[in-house]
């Protein structure tokens, strides 16, 4: 019985080799809450420095920061945040008939205006193309899915028309502003749908002319998505130009 007491005893006798050992180590002192609170404290004025340094110097770049000094570098801002720059370019550059041009190229939301126009234009001329198409093929399926897409071109058409109205404004009036820019989101969206639905039903019936009209199509929605890029873009587009909607 003593051998079992002095072997069930063992385990709690130290180890002579064992520095370490937990009863012979000195207790871990953990940070007073006052410590704690002083190091919190430097953390948050840290952060506070660092982000009042971002602030100004982003202040700093700005009032540095000119926009673009002519009408050709302000139109090529403008148009290198659209899918098609080069066709934004030459096509609102081409089409510019406003009597101070130098005024409509040098101002994101007047470019943007032009844009939509050229958009229009294009979409309109699009608009002939069913018609033209059906009197020249004997097809009854394809006559009759072009006959659909003359209605949704139509339609794609009127969408633009309101949007071109919209950013006619009279003098006081605001060429765009934060409920204007969504519906002028919806009718842009809204024409390219119409275009996408045209080609839809053609394909569905194996029109033989299908690939003519995509081209046409291709043409006009590039137009499109260069005036949604631009109206996406307006904010940071007026910002750089050291602007506000107006």
């Amino acid at each position: 019985m003593n051998s079992i007491k002095i072997f069930k005893g063992y385990d709690r006798l130290p180890n002579p080799n064992n520095e370490n050992h937990p009863s012979t180590t000195a207790t871990t002192h953990k940070p007073s809450p006052r410590n704690r609170l002083i190091a919190a404290a430097i953390s948050v004025t840290l952060l506070l420095t660092l982000t009042l340094a971002a602030l100004i110097l982003a202040l700093i770049y700005e009032s540095t920061t000119e926009p673009p000094d002519s009408p050709a570098e302000s139109l090529t801002a403008v148009c290198s945040v659209t899918p098609h720059p080069t066709l934004c370019f030459n096509s609102i550059n081409n089409n510019n008939n406003n009597n101070d041009s130098s005024l409509a190229l040098t101002d994101p939301e007047l470019i943007f205006a032009l844009s939509l126009k050229v958009s229009f234009n294009e979409l309109k001329n699009l608009a002939s193309l069913p018609q033209t198409l059906i009197s020249k093929t004997n097809d009854a399926r394809s006559e009759s899915a072009l006959g659909d897409c003359g209605s949704l071109f139509s339609d794609a058409a009127g969408q633009l028309g309101n949007s071109v109205k919209a950013v006619e404004v009279g003098p006081g009036e605001k060429v765009l502003d934060e409920v204007k820019i969504g519906d002028l989101n919806a009718w842009i969206s809204a024409a390219m749908t119409c275009e996408e639905t045209c080609l839809d039903g053609l394909e569905e019936v194996g029109s033989t002319v299908v690939g003519e009209v995509r081209e046409r199509v291709q043409r006009s929605k590039e137009y499109l998505s260069n005036s949604l890029a631009i109206l996406a873009n307006i904010q940071t587009l007026l910002h750089k130009f050291h602007l506000a909607l107006h």
